[in-house]
């Protein structure tokens, strides 16, 4: 395709409940939405998924808008036909970014596929009309609101409970859930990086995470800094509990290093985080051949993201159920017709592209800011 004209639409859904973990809370999920026009006709939508404030990682909603304007749009713009597979080439010469990188590519991709009438799941070779799916669990603010959520999540159906902790609320969070629920509950927890200081803290910490060991976690997600390959591997040496890494995996080459320095034994892929989905796709694939499973993590995406990150957990190589959790978990109203769960699953579109575009009166309610028009200089 030629792109012939963008639009950037900056939508605000409120949470059903406030969302904390050890880096923050959100009430409000802000989300920035990139739409491209295509010369011939076509029509795609993404969701960038960058946050607010550069907490989860460098990049901040405000800053992706920027740089999709100014620097990855006149790039593309400069294309005369353009594939899915050549958007990160023409975009490799600008530094970093993978969440802005993601939403520009994703929304080449809903674009094409929509015109050659293919899905995304097709497209990315996913085998399952529906996938199983977990629900994260934010920091509650005592243990008897967090028993009466899971219990909340538990009887919905979901297939998995994530508990997000951090340095003084972990081990028994953990253990009140496991013994409240019993051992039929597949049960992980998240760090999300909350002890990512000095080596000897994380020494320490380590020694308190493998209490988790009597839990029977299905995983522990990413406790020490993203860069920190070092300090993951000797806590995966001394627990039996596998060790996930989420904040580590930017990308397929960060994927290798993570593995054969034995840092993780599972991988949460998002594909905001890594660059887009067939960068997503890549990480797969070479984690699938090293045997390692993955699964697909959340943003708190509406209705439009989460139709994509079901396409991708529609691979093979997911066999761990995702946080791509149903509509009615966070909003009251979502972009998209809502998604529903059933059995603990999600069924995966099976449209052209994405399968789902924003609803336009959702959109104009949401929308905070008037869109902002690009096109290609002349």
């Amino acid at each position: 395709m030629r792109i012939a004209e963008a639009e950037l639409h900056t939508v605000a859904l409120p949470l059903l409940t406030p969302f904390r973990t050890s880096l923050g809370t959100q009430t409000v999920r802000r989300a920035l939405l990139v739409r491209l026009r295509g010369a011939e006709g076509e029509e795609g939508w993404a969701e960038c998924v960058a946050d607010d404030e550069p907490t989860y990682s460098p990049e901040y909603l405000e800053g992706a808008a920027d740089l999709i304007r100014r620097f990855l749009l006149p790039a593309l713009f400069a294309v005369p036909r353009l594939d899915p597979a050549g958007v990160a080439p023409v975009l490799a010469h600008l530094r970093g970014h993978p969440m802005a990188k993601a939403a520009v590519e994703t929304a080449v991709l809903d674009a094409v596929l929509k015109a050659r009438g293919l899905s995304l799941a097709a497209y990315l070779g996913g085998v399952r009309p529906s996938v199983r799916v977990g629900v994260s669990v934010g920091i509650a603010a005592t243990l008897d609101d967090l028993l009466d959520t899971v219990d909340r999540h538990v009887a919905a159906g979901y297939a998995r409970i994530k508990l997000e902790i951090e340095p003084g609320w972990d081990v028994e969070p953990v253990r009140l859930v496991r013994e409240t629920f019993g051992s039929g509950l597949m049960l992980t927890a998240d760090a999300n990086t909350a002890d990512a200081n000095t080596a000897d803290a994380n020494t320490a910490y380590a020694r308190h995470l493998a209490r988790l060991d009597a839990y029977g976690l299905a995983l522990l997600e990413q406790p020490f800094a993203p860069d920190d390959l070092h300090g993951h591997a000797r806590l995966a040496a001394r627990m039996d509990t596998p060790i996930c890494l989420n904040e580590s995996i930017t990308s397929a080459r960060a994927a290798t290093a993570a593995i054969r320095a034995r840092a993780c034994s599972v991988i949460n892929i998002k594909p905001g985080r890594v660059g887009g989905y067939l960068e997503a796709r890549r990480i797969h694939d070479l984690a699938q051949a090293a045997d390692v499973p993955v699964w697909c993590g959340g943003m708190l995406e509406t209705g439009l993201g989460r139709a994509a990150n079901l396409a991708l957990a529609s691979l093979p190589g997911f066999t761990l159920p995702g946080d791509i959790s149903a509509t009615a978990r966070y909003y009251e109203r979502d972009l998209t017709a809502p998604v529903e769960l059933t059995g603990g699953s999600l069924t995966v579109p099976d449209g052209p592209g994405t399968g789902v575009a924003p609803d336009p009166d959702a959109l104009t309610a949401f929308t905070v800011e008037p869109p902002v028009r690009v096109t290609p200089a002349r």
